[in-house]
């Protein structure tokens, strides 16, 4: 679907058009066209080109910062409770 105003063309896609043809339509945006993303006729993003003058910076992680994949997580907490529990009471509550 493709809408006009007086100056402007922008067309609009589907999730399951865009999922299927992503490339495509990701090349047609990096020629200038911007699209506008429809969930059953909504309107819900929009994808536009970036604009050379915006301030996107991509910076390397600082030297000895570990790796997302390779951070630890805390050991998980042992409760005197059941949390199922508690959820199921507090909403017999409401």
């Amino acid at each position: 679907m493709t809408m006009s105003s007086h100056n402007i063309v922008m067309k609009s896609v589907k999730i399951a058009q865009l999922k299927s043809r992503l490339s495509q339509h990701l090349r047609e945006v990096r020629a200038g066209e911007t699209l506008t993303v429809l969930d059953r006729n909504t309107p819900i993003a929009r994808i536009v080109p970036i604009d050379s003058a915006d301030d996107v910076v991509i910076t390397k992680p600082a030297r000895g910062a570990s790796f997302p994949g390779k951070l630890r997580f805390p050991a998980p907490v042992k409760l005197d409770f059941d949390v199922v529990e508690l959820l199921l009471e507090d909403r017999r509550r409401r």
